[in-house]
């Protein structure tokens, strides 16, 4: 895992916060999926905010894009924000 990744989390009302930081790897992108699948239920919509990112590791994406779908449809909504937003969002 990326030493220095950490993901901030902030419920507001129907809506999820993320706010992740440093480095985006695989073991990261396993990490945001449990946060999802912990905490997404019962939220309209997961806003996850890429900004503060430092790198964004190909495999990582893979990771991210190719478990989504275990999570199922709770029916929130997933929005990637930031300055990295395409580099994470499958």
């Amino acid at each position: 895992m990326a030493s220095n990744f950490k993901i901030l989390m902030h419920q507001n009302g129907e809506s999820l916060n993320l706010q992740l930081s440093g480095d985006f790897d695989g073991t990261s992108a396993f990490e945001l999926l449990d946060v999802l699948k912990e905490k997404g239920h019962g939220v309209q919509r997961v806003i996850i905010d890429t900004n503060s990112l430092s790198k964004v590791h190909p495999f990582g994406r893979g990771i991210l894009e190719k478990r989504l779908s275990e999570l199922g449809s709770d029916g929130q909504k997933l929005l990637f924000t930031g300055d990295k937003a395409d580099l994470v969002s499958p």
